[in-house]
């Protein structure tokens, strides 16, 4: 599984803003295939607590900023409905 260049950076600034990674990478199921989100994280404390959230990260360092585009539009709606049934 290949890491966006900025896949680093995200992870610290989450953990800066007091978020706990819980998955690096996330995995999910879609139908009878599977999936990875780039990390699963979650607050630990009385101002945000139990809050969730999977993050995706993308750089739209392609050739086509309409691709990459496209590619991380499909990506969000699949993972959307694949959270929904979680």
């Amino acid at each position: 599984m290949t890491r966006d260049k900025y896949h680093d950076q995200v992870r610290r600034a989450l953990e800066a803003e007091g978020w706990v990674i819980t998955h690096d990478p996330y995995f999910i199921r879609l139908g009878k295939r599977k999936g990875f989100i780039d990390l699963g994280a979650e607050t630990i404390g009385a101002e945000r607590a139990n809050e969730k959230i999977a993050v995706e990260i993308k750089s739209f360092s392609g050739s086509s900023d309409v691709d990459d585009f496209e590619d991380a539009l499909g990506q969000f709606l699949l993972y959307k409905l694949a959270l929904a049934d979680k």
